[in-house]
């Protein structure tokens, strides 16, 4: 019966793959013989799940799309086209490509003021940065709902959805379901066949991660149903992928193994690369846990080598110049405008005064042209310190930006150098590894010493980039990366109990350097615990008062006299960072009761908002 049933699922998802193919292809022959104005009609209406079906047909017929706009000079259709590039390199994993269309899109809907579907690209713009930079993901999916709600258009259900998934990164995870459940009723309300098996398997994202994994299952189970009935080639290819993350959770390797080489033969086959790659790394975490070890490499393998445009730090800073570019033509532009405004305003009061001159005689002209003048005055006076200030506006933006470029170039050094290196070492120790024989326990212990101190380096690089590419760093962003860093030491140290609070309300502003020195003297203070201080229990807690910033770090260690005890390098250097930033750390230590380190720092130099 298993045997049949498996046959009868490749049999439709083949099915599946031909009617896509055929609908695509059919349409890109069938409109050869139509005007240019209805075959750019008919690209431009293929259905979401025919589209994505068959991505490199529908590449081809949207690039000829944005052709036949130009040509036609159709700027509605033609942000329409480059809203449906971005989609097709989305799901290509081309990075640079997707967000310089979704830019276009934008760029050309704010000018027609098709507002509605401005909301939509930058909501879509927002979800593609969900993991390169939360702040801006956040930032660009809330303008988004917030133009398709002004607009008055129904077509925000998507926003909701992708909304969630926001919050899920973030760990809100009641807000996370709140949207997705607004989200499906909506589409359940336009009876959305498309959208519907989305929103299900979204939820079910939460609740795995929640650990609830019957009520998961169940949403899995509905999606799949609709998604096969409506022979979605993708569809079935992002379910396998849901019901491998289901099994891997509950630790059901074999069976997540089975479910995520089905995700990925069917990415591989249809060219899904952001699905080919992210089923292959699950398959290599899978195969790790069951030791083998030789599939775990080969599949591997092959993750790298799809990861590498992802990873590239030439196209990650290509995008952030993009996004850079973008809001400095925004910023130019508005500039524009109220240059423009100047003018009018200087015109109209010459006309005035004209009219005011003509009309006067005798000592009523006089007093009439008199207070002409002095208004005329006043307001080029005003106008100059407008024009001053637009400069001195333009002038700090063209600054930051050029500031911006610097910490690119840096970041982009260190990752092509020191982390493509570090990298090196890191592949060639696991290939030795693989090679040396099993019964060479020392050499093999020797390589994974070096292998772990390389891979913390690496770590330790990667956060220096993470601050170094920003400006400034929110408590938000901050407060991710600390639990970042728990989850992985958790890791690596399972029998090590943390305890998180976050009591900060305040929307608090950290520059790179504060943020970074915190971030480091926190890292510090655990690696310290778990070497020398025999704890079972962290507690991390972050608060506010009014004027003062606090973090308090305690373990139920095994304590010392702090009148005996020398301070090593790492105690004097977590002294010495938060002393750079003009904050006070306090030290206490009880033998046999654990250790409490205290940090302060003033609002004001964190510049809370």
């Amino acid at each position: 019966m298993k045997v049949n049933y498996y046959l009868l699922l490749l049999f439709l998802s083949s099915t599946a793959f031909s009617q896509e193919n055929s609908y695509v292809d059919s349409l890109d022959v069938s409109i050869k013989k139509l005007s240019k104005e209805k075959q750019l009609e008919e690209i431009l209406k293929i259905p979401y799940d025919k589209f994505i079906g068959n991505i490199s047909k529908s590449e081809i017929l949207t690039n000829k799309a944005v052709e036949i706009a130009v040509e036609l000079n159709d700027s509605l259709s033609l942000a329409q086209a480059y809203s449906k590039l971005s989609l097709i390199y989305t799901y290509k994993d081309k990075r640079e490509k997707k967000i310089l269309y979704s830019l276009k899109a934008i760029t050309v809907f704010e000018k027609l003021e098709e507002f509605d579907m401005a909301g939509n690209s930058y909501g879509e713009l927002g979800f593609m940065l969900k993991h390169e930079n939360i702040d801006d993901a956040l930032l660009y999916m809330r303008k988004g709902i917030r133009l398709i709600k002004n607009s008055k258009s129904s077509k925000i259900d998507a926003l909701y959805d992708n909304y969630g998934i926001l919050q899920a990164i973030l760990e809100n995870f009641d807000s996370a379901i709140y949207y997705h459940n607004k989200s499906l009723m909506l589409k359940k309300a336009n009876n959305d066949s498309i959208g519907i098996p989305y929103g299900y398997a979204h939820i079910a994202t939460v609740n795995i991660i929640q650990k609830n994994f019957d009520i998961a299952k169940k949403y899995i189970d509905s999606s799949y149903v609709i998604r096969k009935k409506r022979n979605d080639i993708y569809g079935i290819a992002d379910v396998y992928a849901y019901y491998g993350d289901l099994y891997f959770e509950q630790e059901d390797h074999l069976k997540s193994i089975d479910y995520f080489i089905k995700g990925f033969d069917l990415s591989k086959e249809n060219k899904f690369y952001n699905l080919q790659k992210y089923c292959a790394e699950k398959i290599t975490s899978s195969y790790r846990k069951l030791n083998n070890y030789k599939k775990a490499f080969q599949y591997n393998t092959i993750y790298q080598s799809l990861k590498d445009s992802t990873l590239n730090a030439q196209t990650n800073s290509r995008v952030a110049e993009l996004q850079i570019e973008f809001e400095t033509e925004k910023k130019e532009k508005e500039i524009a405008v109220q240059k423009e405004e100047i003018l009018e305003q200087e015109l109209q009061i010459k006309n005035k005064n004209l009219f005011n001159t003509a009309l006067g005689s005798g000592l009523l002209l006089v007093c009439l042209l008199s207070f002409g003048v002095y208004k005329y005055q006043k307001n080029k006076r005003k106008q100059l310190r407008a024009q001053l200030v637009l400069k001195d506006e333009l002038s700090q933006t063209k600054t930051q930006n050029k500031l911006q470029e610097q910490r690119l170039r840096i970041s982009r050094d260190l990752h092509d150098n020191i982390g493509s290196q570090l990298t090196f070492i890191i592949s060639s120790i696991d290939n030795l590894k693989f090679l040396t024989k099993t019964s060479d326990s020392k050499l093999k212990d020797k390589l994974s010493n070096i292998n772990n101190f390389a891979t913390s380096t690496i770590s330790q690089l990667r956060d220096t980039i993470w601050a170094m590419n920003k400006n400034e760093i929110t408590y938000q962003d901050f407060y991710g990366r600390v639990l970042g860093l728990i989850e992985k030491t958790k890791l690596a140290k399972n029998d090590v109990k943390f305890n998180l609070k976050n009591n900060v309300k305040s929307n608090i502003i950290f520059s790179s350097v504060i943020g970074i020195n915190i971030f480091r003297v926190i890292q510090e203070s655990i690696n310290n615990t778990l070497k020398y201080a025999e704890a079972s229990q962290i507690d991390i807690d972050f608060s506010e008062e009014k004027n003062t910033f606090n973090i308090l770090i305690k373990d139920n260690g095994k304590g010392f006299d702090i009148t005996t005890v020398e301070f090593g390098n790492g105690l004097n250097n977590m002294q010495k960072r938060i002393e750079e930033i003009n904050g006070k750390i306090d030290l206490t230590s009880t033998i046999n009761q654990g250790t409490s380190i205290h940090i302060r720092l003033d609002k004001n130099t964190t510049n809370a908002v």
